[in-house]
């Protein structure tokens, strides 16, 4: 048995679909996990946010995904879209119910119960168009299959509890079409395995079916030593180890979501990263190596970086305590805190800026913290630096914070 993940970009127009049909048609023995169409998880997240602030866009904004899938399911299946014309309007019903209501829920959760809407449409249609082309496939609800805790947004499998529920539904020599990112807690509520966690659902499916190999299609050559949006020069790496792409995956590499290749190394299941749109061409292959890799710089870059610097009101030292108490704080609002440097009396950290309690953060700390922060910077790492790599990142930029080991060099930048 093979994982096949498609993300919302090989799937963002009809006319995507016909080339997931020409990648899958001559598979019989297949998973294949899809992410939401194109933009279809940000869309949801600005209907959470609306509803969320309460700010009279909310409808609005449902009624424009509603539009855009309902058209892109009329061009993508012909005839043939009265198929799914009932459940597609059933999945919409269920997300209108959420809104009309005022619902009990945290933002968590309710971020939950409502992105977890964009897969359920996506798999529904990818199925039916291929379904439409020959291709005889079974619809699986993961919701049902993968369980995880309650940790809305970032939720952990309960391995466990999911490995009999996988095995009874996804046999050997069938083509199933399933969601990646989503699954539900031991009570039933819709839950998310963390933004792009698709990869994440092909692992684990990979892991527990005790599959070939996980393809991961992409709308790059592969996997790169540099996003191809912002550096020119970015250049595709052909093999890495499973060590080196937790790494990568830690520092922020986007290719990959963090949590993908731990699954993997443990069965020694190669992962590849392949281009969509020529199927053919070899692209990245991640497995086990007997040896270490030779490679070029690689540079990943963090947007949206805040720059937070604490120092405490009655001069006392940063030692544990302090830091264990901030990194308590952090714990609490769910802050991703990227890179940490302490000095005697004040501490420094790099956090994702797009995390909506960062004012509540900044509340508590100013209890007993003196507090500063700069927004909108950058967090550059490269991994195999050399000076050239470096005079290229920083030149005529200002630098923050600089930190450097063995292998890795990392730069907050304005």
């Amino acid at each position: 048995m093979q994982i096949f993940k498609f993300g919302g970009a090989s799937i963002k127009t009809p006319d995507a679909l016909d080339n997931i049909q020409k990648i899958v048609m001559n598979q019989n023995d297949l998973v294949i996990v899809v992410s939401a169409i194109d933009k279809t998880t940000n869309k949801l997240e600005s209907l959470v946010d609306s509803y969320v602030n309460d700010d009279n866009n909310t409808y609005n904004i449902f009624n424009q995904i509603k539009d855009f899938h309902l058209s892109f399911a009329k061009i993508a299946l012909g005839k043939n879209y009265s198929n799914i014309q009932n459940p597609i309007l059933t999945i919409f019903d269920s997300l209108k119910k959420i809104i009309i209501n005022k619902s009990p829920y945290t933002y968590d959760k309710l971020y939950d119960e409502i992105v977890s809407h964009g897969e359920l449409l996506s798999s529904l249609i990818l199925s039916e168009f291929l379904s439409t082309k020959g291709i005889i496939n079974q619809l699986i609800d993961i919701r049902f299959h993968i369980i995880t805790d309650s940790n809305n947004r970032d939720a952990k499998i309960l391995w466990d509890k999911s490995k009999d529920n996988i095995k009874n539904v996804f046999l050997k020599n069938q083509i199933y079409v399933t969601q990646g990112f989503i699954g539900r807690d031991q009570y039933g509520v819709n839950t998310t395995l963390g933004r792009e966690g698709s990869d994440y659902t092909a692992s684990a499916l990979a892991y527990i079916l005790n599959a070939k190999s996980v393809t991961i299609w992409k709308n790059v050559p592969g996997i790169m030593n540099a996003d191809p949006a912002w550096c020119s020069f970015a250049e595709k790496i052909d093999y890495l180890s499973f060590r080196e792409a937790i790494e990568l995956a830690f520092y922020g590499a986007k290719i990959i979501h963090p949590k993908t290749i731990k699954p993997l190394e443990n069965k020694e299941i190669p992962l590849y990263v392949k281009p969509f749109l020529n199927p053919d061409k070899k692209g990245t292959e991640i497995k086990k190596l007997d040896y270490k890799l030779k490679l070029m710089p690689i540079y990943i870059l963090k947007e949206n970086q805040i720059l937070l610097s604490v120092s405490p009101r009655d001069f006392s030292f940063i030692v544990e305590e302090n830091i264990s108490k901030l990194f308590g704080l952090f714990s609490k609002y769910k802050m991703k805190v990227n890179i940490t440097q302490n000095s005697a009396i004040s501490f420094s950290a790099s956090l994702d800026g797009n995390n909506r309690n960062f004012d509540k953060l900044i509340e508590d700390l100013n209890v007993e913290y003196f507090v500063k922060y700069n927004t909108d910077l950058e967090l550059i790492t490269i991994r195999y630096y050399n000076d050239d790599s470096i005079r290229k990142m920083t030149m005529h930029r200002h630098v923050l914070v600089s930190q450097k080991s063995r292998t890795t060099a990392r730069f907050v930048l304005s």
